[in-house]
């Protein structure tokens, strides 16, 4: 008996129509003020190599290469924290993540005492769906949330963030959790609700975080391959499916050419696990990382690591007739930081008072037009390891020259990433002087950064503890 037949589903979704052949002409929108809806897909753990145009060797993702053959797909992008919740504080504040004490994942109120971490993300910041909420947008989240602590009961709903709607899981405790794998379904009841007005979803997917739960028909499509890569592409294709469901709903609305869409990942291909268990992931009973087998297309490292693998992944753009299609940039600097900046100048929005953000508007790259960044890119990981490719604690990249460094272990290495794809040659002794400056930047600023959380994000088990 084949695995999926093993798995139990905890619930059955019924697959909401995409109304493309049941409607005879398309509908219109009222929309006219030409402003983009905006649909950001933030996937979980999926590596760069994960893509069948990224050369994958075993995952199919149809959808997903034709997003790119009628968009961009920008190969020189890249989260700027190793894991999930600081990389999502990324993308909401437009800032990194550690101006708010987010260094790493959130977990248990032990834990972030011991990391120096809030226990959520705290939410008078400034964010991303709150200023398009202002700016006239309908807002939602769906999916995976992980911006709190799981187990305290008094941390924040994504209501007090700025959002209209939400369906999540990953909430705090007191909240009402959503299935996993309704994320994309709750966004196209979104979508159709919301269609005669602008809208911006942040649908975060399950996929292919653990645990696994591979259904039955996607097995059958991969039966050729071992247990663990069967059990990784049908998960995969799954989610693939559901995103070319979501286009054909766009179509079928008569909104595909006013609604930008984005896909990436929040880091680099899990480690994969030696044991198979099902007890070996964080999220609960299903298959473990002993099937975490995500490529990162022979880029060195993984998540947890600053190195390529684990920071750079897939960003996809799409938005017919505006965004050119069929369009590779493997050059471009791009990061998360820059999407708060440049879905505000899309929805025509203007910045909160006092501030700034790390990002830059990444629109005329969007629009196939040349684009110079002119701030770097800085990496702050607190929890590197003796591991080969996992030793780096920060790091800086400006004009593709990337810098990585640990203080403690007294280590630095420099790549030309223009060059050097992979990073494989460090060329640290030959470029003095460009790690100088490199690594005068990093101390700069290293030097911003805040020295504690805000106690406005402290729970209540937190205090009773102090």
């Amino acid at each position: 008996m084949k695995i999926g037949t093993k798995i139990l589903i905890f619930s059955t979704l019924v697959i909401l129509s995409c109304g493309g052949k049941q409607e005879a002409k398309k509908e219109v929108t009222t929309n006219q003020d030409n402003r983009p809806n905006i649909i950001f897909i933030f996937a979980d753990d999926w590596g760069y190599g994960d893509l069948g145009i990224h050369g994958s060797t075993f995952c199919k993702t149809p959808n997903l290469d034709k997003m790119a053959a009628e968009g961009i797909d920008f190969q020189n992008f890249s989260v700027v924290n190793p894991v999930c919740s600081p990389s999502r504080v990324a993308v909401m504040t437009g800032q990194y993540p550690a101006r708010q004490s987010v260094h790493g994942h959130f977990a248990s109120v032990e834990s972030h005492m011991k990391r120096g971490m809030p226990d959520w993300l705290n939410p008078k910041a400034p964010l991303l769906p709150r200023m398009l909420k202002q700016a006239g947008y309908a807002t939602a989240h769906y999916g995976k949330w992980h911006l709190s602590n799981t187990h305290v009961k008094d941390g924040p709903t994504p209501l007090e963030y700025g959002y209209d709607e939400y369906g999540a899981f990953n909430l705090p405790s007191k909240l009402h959790q959503m299935q996993a794998d309704s994320t994309l379904y709750k966004t196209i009841d979104f979508v159709k609700r919301n269609k005669d007005k602008p809208f911006f979803i942040n649908a975060w997917i399950h996929a292919t975080h653990t645990p696994f739960y591979p259904k039955e028909e996607y097995m059958k499509q991969f039966a050729h391959l071992d247990e663990q890569q069967q059990v990784y592409a049908a998960t995969v294709a799954e989610y693939d499916a559901r995103i070319g469901i979501l286009f054909e709903t766009l179509k079928a609305l008569g909104i595909d050419e006013n609604t930008l869409v984005v896909f990436s990942s929040d880091n680099g291909p899990e480690i994969t696990g030696k044991k198979k268990k099902t007890e070996d992931n964080s999220t609960g009973p299903g298959l473990g990382t002993y099937y975490s087998v995500g490529e990162t297309g022979g880029l060195k490292g993984r998540k947890r690591s600053l190195f390529a693998g684990g920071v750079r992944i897939p960003f996809l753009v799409r938005w017919p007739g505006k965004v050119l299609a069929g369009a590779v940039d493997k050059t471009t600097e791009l990061a998360t930081v820059d999407l708060l900046p440049t879905f505000l100048e899309l929805a025509k929005a203007t910045y909160p008072e006092n501030y700034e953000p790390d990002g830059v508007s990444i629109v005329s790259a969007f629009m196939g037009k040349t684009f110079k960044r002119e701030k770097p890119i800085f990496w702050d990981w607190r929890f590197s390891n003796d591991r080969p490719d996992f030793w780096p604690s920060a790091a800086v990249q400006e004009d593709n020259w990337k810098l990585l460094t640990n203080n403690k272990l007294g280590r630095t290495e420099l790549y030309n990433v223009g060059s050097d794809w992979a990073e494989q040659k460090n060329v640290s002794a030959e470029n003095p002087e460009k790690l100088q400056k490199l690594m005068d930047k990093l101390k700069a600023f290293e030097a911003t950064l805040p020295e504690n959380p805000s106690e406005d994000c402290f729970s209540k088990e937190r205090k009773d503890l102090k």
